[in-house]
């Protein structure tokens, strides 16, 4: 069957050969005109006046747009219409799209876009959390508490209390394709556009309001993009509109790409938080009463950052029961970047604070974190007598907690007992270099919280040489999307996965998408696919049972042919006898996620279809003389239920806990006092590389089916293992608390001069 085997992926070919086609690689008609935006200098003010004459004089301008000369809508928000294309009256960050340019070539569009002279009335900006508390700048009138339980009453009853304030940074995607999109007008208004976007109906949604059309006047296409996370799923509107915008006025194809410092100075990171928590607990370090509070700076703009703090509050319990506890979550309006989806989307920033908690609890009690981790874990086979402790601050119950099997094997094939005393022998022997060594679970929830977003399309056609052409909603992203649901396809009709050929996602195909988003790629899409595979079998296996006069039971479809009670065929040949019959071998399948409740203002329900699971063991060292440090050994054994794609699987794994552990220690984002991102090139922003990778990396899958009816009995891949990521910042609080006696304060990102400052605070 091709589920299951760790096929390539389905451009690797052309991904390394430099044929994969990307949006800025798609020829385009002679007299294709290029955009840029001018942007804004200020992070606040009133916009007085642009003189745009030497834009407009530049060599090669054919156009200048302003918000003046847009035809309807001027918004690219993806929720509450608060983000407009170009500015107005306000100024609301540095890096702000000001006014547009048309040129003839890329180069002269960025030259002339320079050249405005643009006066603003600055004012103060708003840039940190403690400004907007005081001034209120929130997008809801007061922060969002969900929690259970006496939490004042069962903290101060507990044995021991502590308390502590953790800072989490954010992060730059840093995709290697960055932001890009075509539009080429068509006859009668209508509008194509290629776009790099996870969302292709939201950007035909905004392109055609844009134009004042209705959105069938607007087809949006997206073959690949060159890395997403997140950083496509609303960030792409604005270069989509722009261009659809300048080709309706002028007639003429328009293109527009960001340069990667533009690219970093306009669009949103993942958001920064700042946790302070107080908890108590009992002589065996269980959590008793724990409170939160989660304050994020959004930026200028609402985009998603409502769903994002949300899903933080969902996932500040991780792995742990916490029998009371509450939640407050304020959502702060900044001048900054508008923060926006990335990969966890939330939950890394939540999950974070509650492993913070868990390795206060051990220094306090002078215990290995992972004995309190364990002896807090959710428990949902209580002996009798005792009390599950299986039900989510949220009222979801957690229903297959695999994670105390999943740490013993990881504990030990990993080795971790052993290694945890090697490296306090090191220690003990050596003043420089210290060594640190953590484990840290991961319970991530799968779906998107907005409910309605949990359905996908697909369309299916046979054609009578027995080829497969298949379309859904999802969109490609370097993940391998592609090829797993080719692979569904293929098993479906018992053929070689060389028969299916997956195209562009289109919204003129498959309507209504979904943003590829929220680990649901596979999921969705995937079950889409089944259901319209089997339509399409069930009408080829019912022309063989009236042929044979036998059972549907009967007509078996594998190794690419289809075998019935007395004979057997090619898979080509039941096509075309399918195609002289005059049965239709076109379908289309939709798929909605079941037993989805999920009520945000109440904090209540269930926001999940099931969890993903993840354990990972870090070991580094650090130089206590300057923080520097290294990332030793990883070694991590994931939950992906029943495995598609093998192969891709543990390629994502091995990205995601990479990606992770770069967001928690070299990736720094830092504005100046006039809130301009002086981090925004990759000479000042420090992604992982090669040589940061663990020299010793070793992946496992866990090997079970999901319980919950999805795709094979598969799961999620690409969000959950980002966040075993944290194990490595975990790995380092280990190796800082081995300067000295007092709590080892680190802060995240947890670069070499956090290390160093973390240090000093151990020793005293």
């Amino acid at each position: 069957m091709s589920v299951t085997k760790p096929l390539p992926h389905d451009a690797a070919r052309l991904h390394v050969t430099g044929e994969a086609r990307y949006v800025d690689d798609i020829p385009t008609p002679k007299g294709t005109l290029h955009l840029a935006f001018g942007l804004s200098s200020a992070a606040a003010g009133t916009l007085k006046s642009m003189d745009l004459a030497d834009v407009q004089a530049a060599p090669g301008v054919v156009a200048v747009m302003t918000a003046a000369d847009l035809p309807f809508a001027n918004d690219v928000s993806p929720s509450i219409h608060d983000e407009p294309l170009l500015a107005t009256d306000k100024v609301h960050y540095v890096g702000q799209p000001l006014f547009l340019v048309a040129a003839t070539s890329h180069l002269a569009a960025r030259k002339a876009a320079r050249l405005g002279k643009v006066q603003i009335s600055e004012t103060k900006p708003i840039l940190d959390i403690e400004d907007a508390l005081a001034q209120n700048s929130r997008f809801e009138d007061g922060p969002r508490i969900y929690g259970r339980g006496d939490v004042e009453a069962a903290i101060a009853s507990a044995p021991h209390q502590i308390s502590g304030q953790l800072v989490v940074g954010g992060q730059e995607h840093f995709y290697l394709e960055g932001q890009a999109a075509l539009a080429l007008p068509q006859e009668g208004g209508d509008m194509v556009v290629m776009s790099s976007t996870q969302h292709p109906t939201e950007i035909q949604h905004k392109v055609a309001e844009a134009l004042g059309q209705p959105m069938h006047s607007v087809r949006v296409e997206t073959r690949r993009m060159g890395g997403g996370f997140g950083g496509k799923e609303s960030q792409g509107n604005a270069l989509a509109v722009a261009c659809a915008v300048v080709a309706r006025e002028t007639g003429r194809p328009c293109r527009m790409r960001y340069d990667r410092d533009d690219d970093m100075i306009i669009t949103g990171k993942r958001h920064d938080f700042r946790i302070d928590y107080s908890v108590g607990f009992d002589d065996k370090g269980a959590i008793q009463g724990i409170d939160f509070t989660h304050y994020t700076r959004c930026g200028w703009a609402q985009d998603l950052s409502l769903p994002v703090a949300d899903r933080a509050m969902l996932h500040a319990d991780n792995a742990y029961y916490l029998p009371a506890v509450r939640i407050t979550s304020h959502r702060l309006k900044t001048n900054m970047q508008s923060a926006t989806a990335f990969r966890g989307f939330g939950g890394p920033q939540g999950m974070l604070g509650v492993e913070r908690v868990m390795d206060h609890i051990a220094m306090h009690l002078g215990w290995d974190p992972l004995r309190v981790r364990k002896n807090n874990l959710y428990n949902t086979k209580a002996s009798t007598g005792q009390q599950n402790r299986n039900t989510t601050p949220y009222g979801q119950k957690v229903e297959d907690f695999i994670l105390p099997e999943m740490i013993d094997e990881l504990v030990a094939t990993s080795d971790y007992e052993k290694r945890r005393a090697a490296v306090a022998v090191w220690n003990s022997e050596n003043l420089v270099l210290k060594r640190g060594i953590a484990l840290t679970p991961v319970k991530f929830g799968i779906s998107f919280t907005l409910t309605h977003l949990n359905q996908a399309g697909a369309l299916v056609h046979v054609y009578q040489d027995g080829s497969i052409h298949l379309n859904h909603g999802g969109t490609e992203m370097g993940q391998g999307l592609f090829q797993k649901v080719a692979q569904v396809a293929a098993a479906r009709f018992g053929v070689d996965v060389g028969q299916v050929k997956i195209t562009a996602t289109d919204t003129g195909k498959v309507p209504n998408t979904s943003a590829t988003a929220a680990s649901s790629g596979s999921d969705l899409n995937g079950m889409a696919v089944k259901a319209a595979c089997d339509t399409i079998r069930s009408r080829m296996a019912d022309l063989l049972t009236e042929r044979h006069q036998c059972d549907r039971t009967d007509v078996i479809f594998k190794n690419g042919q289809v075998e019935v009670v007395d004979a057997t065929y090619t898979f080509e040949e039941v096509a075309q006898m399918a195609y002289f019959a005059r049965i239709s071998l076109s379908a289309t399948g939709f798929y909605k996620t079941p037993k989805l409740q999920w009520d945000r203002i109440k904090g209540k329900g269930r926001p999940f279809f099931y969890f993903a699971y993840g354990v990972a063991v870090t070991e580094v060292v650090i130089d206590t003389l300057t923080g520097e440090n290294r990332i030793l050994r990883a070694d991590i054994l994931h939950d992906v239920g029943a495995s598609l794609n093998p192969g891709l699987d543990i390629g994502q794994i091995e990205g995601g806990y990479v990606q992770g552990s770069g967001w928690l220690t070299t990736e720094e984002l830092v504005w100046d006092e006039r809130g301009k991102l002086r981090t925004h090139a990759p000479s000042t922003y420090k992604i992982p590389a090669c040589s940061d990778r663990p020299e010793i990396f070793n992946v496992a899958l866990w090997d079970d089916q999901n319980r919950e009816e999805t795709i094979y009995r598969s799961k999620a891949v690409g969000e959950p293992p980002l966040m075993l990521g944290i194990s490595a910042y975990a790995a380092l609080c280990d190796a800082v608390q081995a300067c000295g006696g007092h709590y080892a304060d680190l802060q995240t990102p947890a670069t070499a001069e956090a290390v160093f400052a973390a240090i000093q605070r151990a020793r005293g």
